[in-house]
């Protein structure tokens, strides 16, 4: 079968171990269902796994991927779980959890095979694309606000790096959610995308915002981990899922963090059943994930590149069939 995969690790040049062509298809094993993949979307886990981020040499070569959309072999429409064996479905009881392509191979093929317990139902409101963008950016943000964040209707968040897939998903889901909503980006189209999404307005990084805020989203990691620290208000809480700028800031803001009593808090991926919510969110508010482009697979390379340069403003999906 036709597959985008990592042939090799560059942790300089990523794209230079990233290959299409023929792979072997999925081999049937109890406990596991195969999904003919219709869409599946482009994280920037995908990118750290080809720099050697939670994969080994030993594993490669991997097919690339964790978000999809497809076809299960009952002829159900569905959405795969990509984080495997978080409750030892259909994996040894002593396997730790991962994420699809660190132990097994990923969306961006015709076809992938996960824990028959990994795969939900897709709503037929959401289309093929819109629901492979939910499983990894979508269900970060979700998880970030509503179970980490513990914000509610009314409360202000932060939102930096306005265009990632991340940051875009959170300022949507934090609109439909009633929050007064900020954003930053270096990017002046990308932040007046961002208020036109739903944000009260949008700032320039490091800029002082018109309140301190309830809560702040961070992705970007050491570019802004300052300003987002210095925007809380006190007993406020940062909420960190990935550091794209880097994990080591200048300055830590350790006297601010204790002094003001801030919250920082780690949030990775999301539970089944918190994407169980996000499908059922989505799919009844009728708030659709952002597409920033939609790609056939064959032209895997081209949504690299665009993601690799920080061009896209949204989710970037592939389609495979």
């Amino acid at each position: 079968m036709f597959a985008a995969y990592a042939a090799r690790i560059d942790r300089e040049n990523p794209l230079n171990g990233l290959e299409l062509g023929e792979r072997p298809a999925p081999e049937a094993r109890p406990g596991w269902t195969t999904v003919e993949v219709r869409a599946a979307s482009l994280n920037h886990h995908d990118l750290w796994s080809l720099r050697g981020v939670g994969i080994t040499e030993d594993r490669l070569p991997m097919i690339l991927g964790c978000d999809a959309a497809g076809v299960d072999e009952d002829g159900n429409e569905v959405v795969v779980h990509s984080v495997i064996g978080q409750t030892g479905h259909g994996v040894g009881p002593k396997e730790p959890r991962s994420i699809l392509t660190e132990r097994y191979p990923g969306t961006f093929a015709e076809r992938v095979a996960v824990p028959t317990w990994n795969v939900l139902p897709k709503p037929k409101e959401l289309s093929f694309e819109e629901a492979a963008c939910l499983p990894t950016a979508w269900l970060t943000a979700y998880r970030m606000l509503f179970t980490n964040a513990g914000v509610r209707p009314g409360d202000s968040v932060l939102v930096q790096g306005a265009g990632g897939g991340v940051a875009t998903a959170a300022v949507v889901l934090g609109r439909a959610a009633g929050l007064r909503v900020y954003a930053t980006s270096r990017d002046e189209a990308k932040r007046k995308r961002a208020v036109e999404l739903g944000a009260v307005d949008a700032f320039e990084p490091g800029a002082r915002l018109p309140e301190r805020v309830d809560a702040v989203i961070e992705t970007v990691g050491a570019a802004t981990w300052s300003h987002s620290v210095k925007s809380l208000r006190p007993g406020g809480t940062l909420v960190i899922s990935g550091a794209t700028s880097g994990d080591r800031p200048s300055h830590a803001e350790l006297t601010r963090i204790f002094f003001l009593e801030l919250k920082i808090v780690g949030s990775t991926m999301g539970s089944k059943d918190e994407l169980e919510g996000l499908l059922s969110f989505c799919a009844t508010s009728g708030v659709r994930p952002v597409v920033d482009a939609v790609l056939p697979l064959d032209r895997a390379r081209e949504g690299f590149e665009r993601m690799l340069t920080g061009e896209q403003f949204g989710k970037i999906v592939l389609t495979a069939s």
